[in-house]
């Protein structure tokens, strides 16, 4: 199953104008923000991400609420962070 995951915006990457580095629930990847337009997101910003990249901008209650109902999801939910805890776009 996959699923996309909120992550908070903690760093845009020097040099990189579509990358940024993103925490989701601790685990921090660089992804790809190309698809919501350059300078579209800061640090602090919530995102949601799928397969390294940031489909979508949403605010932090939006974020706090759909990371409860995912982690209701068990081992769906422990598969998906650990496939974002290995990859790796940089």
């Amino acid at each position: 199953m996959c699923l996309g995951i909120p992550g908070e915006i903690v760093e845009i990457i020097s040099g990189q104008t579509e990358l940024a580095m993103v925490d989701v629930v601790g685990v921090r990847r660089a992804i790809n923000t190309g698809l919501l337009g350059e300078g579209e997101v800061r640090p602090g910003d919530w995102v949601l991400v799928h397969v390294g990249f940031a489909m979508s901008k949403i605010d932090e209650a939006e974020a706090a609420a759909t990371l409860a109902l995912l982690s209701g999801l068990g081992q769906a939910y422990t598969d998906e962070l650990e496939a974002l805890a290995e990859s790796d776009i940089t």
